[in-house]
């Protein structure tokens, strides 16, 4: 008979602990998921980013962009075949 009614204090006092540990793990659930949320979030706006900075690139590196700042800010024109001198380096020094 003790026994028994040592047992049922034992569970009596367990349940209190059981139902924290739920509450517990259900707040830190809402965390987490809130954390994931907010990680996806985040994430699109990375990716957003990304494709501007990668048009920006492709916009910026353009030949034709590239040539009408070389031309028209750096004064600089393609040469004409005559222009050009060319150097050949033998292995023999």
């Amino acid at each position: 008979m003790k026994g028994r009614i040592v047992i049922m204090y034992i569970f009596i006092l367990t349940i209190p602990l059981f139902l924290g540990a739920l509450a517990w793990q259900s707040a830190r659930y809402g965390a987490l998921e809130k954390e994931i949320i907010r990680n996806g979030e985040r994430q699109e706006e990375c990716i957003a980013r990304n494709r501007r900075l990668i048009a920006e690139i492709a916009l910026l590196s353009s030949s034709e962009r590239i040539e009408s700042l070389a031309r028209n800010s750096l004064g600089l024109g393609k040469k004409r075949p005559e222009e050009v001198l060319q150097i050949r380096i033998t292995g023999d020094l």
